[in-house]
């Protein structure tokens, strides 16, 4: 392990020594709270939907988590500058508990949706946090393994998180699946409390920057809101008059726009054009997130609903993916050869397992076999996320780290958005309420979203291919636009 001193902490070991145990412990409580709140939450959804009659606007209770994480990621990244990762801890845990008790007693699945927002509020605040306080905290050396832990802690997760929610869902009700989570992220947040006090402001930026930062934040969410919601409520509306479709479509349509005309701002100059090193190792991250959640979301559904299999035996397929993205995180931990090569690598497998993944739905293979391909593109995400982390972090300043971490967990967001959104209208749009296991409309998702891995073969290639100095693999570009200093 690296014996580097931290410039934050002073800490020189690696992740496991006396001075850095207990952190790492926190660190990771909370993590495996947050993989199973994920587990248990995707398995109950399917019974969620069929009984408050929420199946078409089924896509929204996911993007409608992960738009809300955009403006807190946003928000949270100027605060942490600011003022350390601590507050930015504290609301987050506010906001993800009072979303979980909201959706556990919706009488309705639209306060379901807003339940999941508030909940992806809180969210996106706690992990852009978490991040910064593992680029305080840990040496660059220890970081590869700190991250590849982190997926680590997702596999008990994934190998009770679906059954225990199962059992719950069948034997207790969907709500206690929402309602149970909540004490389980209090106590894993206030492991980790102690341990971030010396955690303050690296410096003080620019309040009035700060606050631009956290308006264009807002207008990114709004944008992408107005975009999703008129598209799952266009496709299904039946017979929708020409007033009702212009509207829809020209909300929309604005809606895209506002979201491009602030985007730019929020992330590293050339991220959009991907422009070679971190600009194109940030939309890497974007676009495999569209393929993996955009499929993930609807696994469930597909074999709730076209196989008649239980909540909890469909969610051990997502276990098998849980189980492959910890796989591949240790194995990108211990690589010795350029990181930024992994990105390529990862959006190669993800390719070809999400294409075996529609083959092996259009043939209605064993799930078994529907299993082992999603746990490949499990490992593909665990190998590529991971890096992407390590490489956002090293090739940040300690003052910007909080901004970075931000822009990374804004192009995670934003890609699982349009995945998970994107997949939402097309389901919308496709099903059909007497045959809502229509195995051919799931095969068409499938495919949609596998565009996004060649995608992110090509962003990754220009990540790879860069002619970096010192030791980043780039030189440090700074955000478009105003940001904080």
């Amino acid at each position: 392990m690296s014996r580097t001193a931290d410039p934050s902490t002073g800490a020189t070991g690696g992740a496991m020594s006396p001075e850095l145990r207990p952190l790492t412990i926190g660190i990771l409580a909370i993590i495996t709270c947050a993989a199973f709140e994920a587990m248990a939450v995707v398995t109950a959804m399917p019974s969620v939907a069929r009984e408050l009659s929420g199946e078409s606007s089924y896509g929204l209770a996911f993007s409608m988590y992960l738009t809300a994480s955009l403006l807190g990621t946003v928000v949270a990244g100027s605060w942490c500058d600011r003022r350390g990762p601590r507050p930015a801890l504290a609301v987050g845990l506010g906001l993800m508990v009072l979303g979980l008790l909201a959706s556990g007693a919706a009488p309705a699945f639209w306060l379901v949706t807003v339940g999941r927002a508030i909940s992806g509020l809180g969210g996106g605040f706690m992990i852009v946090a978490v991040y910064v306080v593992i680029g305080r905290s840990f040496p660059e050396k220890a970081r590869p393994v700190v991250f590849g832990w982190l997926a680590a802690a997702w596999v008990l997760p994934a190998l009770i998180g679906p059954v225990v929610a199962g059992f719950v869902t069948e034997h207790l009700g969907w709500r206690w699946v929402f309602l149970g989570v909540v004490p389980i992220v209090l106590a894993a947040v206030l492991i980790v409390w102690p341990r971030t006090k010396a955690l303050g402001p690296v410096d003080a930026p620019d309040a009035g920057s700060a606050k631009a930062r956290t308006l264009r934040g807002l207008a990114l969410a709004s944008g992408v809101f107005a975009a999703q919601w008129s598209l799952v409520h266009l496709a299904d509306t039946e017979d929708p008059g020409a007033a009702t479709v212009a509207g829809l479509v020209g909300l929309a349509a604005a809606g895209v726009v506002v979201a491009l005309l602030v985007l730019p701002a929020l992330l590293p100059k050339g991220t959009l054009v991907l422009a070679r090193g971190l600009p194109s190792i940030i939309a890497t991250r974007g676009f495999v997130n569209v393929a993996f959640f955009g499929t993930e979301a609807f696994i469930p559904l597909m074999l709730v609903s076209s196989r008649d299999i239980s909540p909890g035996t469909a969610g051990l397929t997502l276990s098998a993916g849980a189980l492959g993205w910890s796989a591949g995180s240790f194995v990108q931990a211990r690589v010795t050869f350029a990181r930024q090569w992994l990105l390529v690598a990862g959006s190669s497998i993800l390719s070809l397992s999400l294409g075996a993944f529609a083959l092996a739905t259009a043939v209605e293979a064993p799930l078994w076999m529907l299993a082992v391909v999603w746990g490949l593109s499990g490992f593909a995400m665990g190998m590529t996320l991971s890096s992407t982390s390590v490489l956002v972090l090293k090739l940040s300043a300690t003052s910007e780290q909080g901004r970075n971490s931000a822009a990374l967990q804004i192009s995670d967001q934003l890609g699982g958005v349009v995945g998970t959104a994107g997949a939402g209208a097309l389901f919308a749009l496709l099903h059909d309420d007497a045959d809502p296991g229509h195995v051919p409309t799931f095969v068409a998702i499938w495919l949609a979203l596998w565009v996004f891995t060649a995608a992110g073969i090509v962003s990754g290639l220009r990540g790879a291919r860069s002619s970096g100095d010192g030791p980043g693999l780039a030189p440090r570009k700074p955000m478009e636009g105003p940001v904080p200093a």
